[in-house]
């Protein structure tokens, strides 16, 4: 039906070296991934995935140029009258006109290129947060005693902490990098707190604490609402400037405003014979974003 073309054993080979070198940009692009401190790294992956798809792309316009046997006519085929006649038709189109010697290979150089190709589309997912250890998002370095420090590592004092600023705070002695260490630090008047009970001492002279994670999706508390004029305008409250989610502070962190699902984790504060902050004990519940996972249970 198609005559058989002559074997081409030297693109074959052009082809798995190239379906070769697709995979290996595809694994370069999953090992740049994982190393979070590579410098230029995101014009890096652009380049490794880049490679890997033109790698691929020439070794299939090659097999299509050099390795798959085609036929030429002058005229189109006439529709199929009986269904086993084209059946059998197929068949032998299958059967002829094969220029491959080495298929083995280049189904092991295929596979190879698909499968290096689909775990760097799938290695992003891995940014989503841990699918199997997830106590990780429980754990907060902040103990019972443990001191307040400003990013020099200087105690944060009760007496430096105006009504009017808020101060961002991490935990003596332990990584400020992680998820659950930074807080921010208000001072408000005590007439104006509306903690719940079981919080009552939490907030020594007025002094409050709270994750800097917003409970949304993430974004670092940044901003602090102080009215200029109480009478008109609204109270003190912390906000994230990504969506605009609004916690008021004397409330225990409820949210006011935006689209945040749940109130910011109150960390409770004591101060110590140098009127230096400690923390009391640990949040008041789960650091970070509303997630399925971080809703429930409390932090360790």
């Amino acid at each position: 039906m198609v005559p058989s073309g002559s074997a081409s054993p030297r693109s074959e080979v052009v082809v798995t070296l190239l379906l070769l070198a697709g995979a290996a940009c595809a694994i370069a692009f999953i090992v740049i991934y994982a190393i979070d401190g590579l410098a230029h790294q995101t014009q890096l992956l652009g380049l490794a995935i880049g490679l890997s798809l033109g790698f691929i792309a020439a070794a299939l316009i090659v097999t299509s140029r050099r390795l798959v046997v085609t036929e030429e006519i002058a005229e189109e085929y006439p529709e199929p009258e009986h269904p086993d006649e084209r059946d059998a038709i197929v068949e032998v189109v299958h059967e002829s006109g094969d220029r491959l010697t080495r298929k083995r290979l280049l189904g092991t150089a295929a596979g190879a290129a698909g499968g290096a190709l689909g775990l760097a589309l799938l290695a992003p997912a891995a940014s989503l947060g841990p699918a199997l250890e997830t106590s990780s998002l429980y754990r907060t370095p902040w103990l019972r005693g443990r001191r307040l420090v400003d990013d020099k590592g200087r105690p944060l004092r009760a007496d430096d902490i105006e009504a009017s600023n808020f101060y961002t705070a991490y935990p003596e002695g332990a990584d400020p990098g992680q998820m659950s260490a930074p807080v921010v630090v208000v001072r408000l008047a005590p007439a104006q707190l509306e903690l719940p009970p079981e919080r009552s001492g939490w907030a020594p002279e007025g002094l409050l604490a709270y994750s800097k994670v917003c409970t949304h999706a993430g974004c670092a508390i940044s901003l602090y609402r102080s009215p200029l004029f109480e009478p008109v305008q609204p109270g003190p409250a912390l906000v994230c400037p990504c969506h605009y989610s609004t916690f008021n502070p004397a409330s225990g962190g409820a949210v006011v405003f935006g689209p945040a699902g749940r109130p910011l984790p109150q960390l409770p504060l004591a101060i110590d014979g140098r009127r230096e902050l400690r923390a009391a004990g640990n949040f008041s519940g789960p650091v970070g974003p509303s997630w399925w996972g971080v809703r429930k249970g409390r932090p360790t």
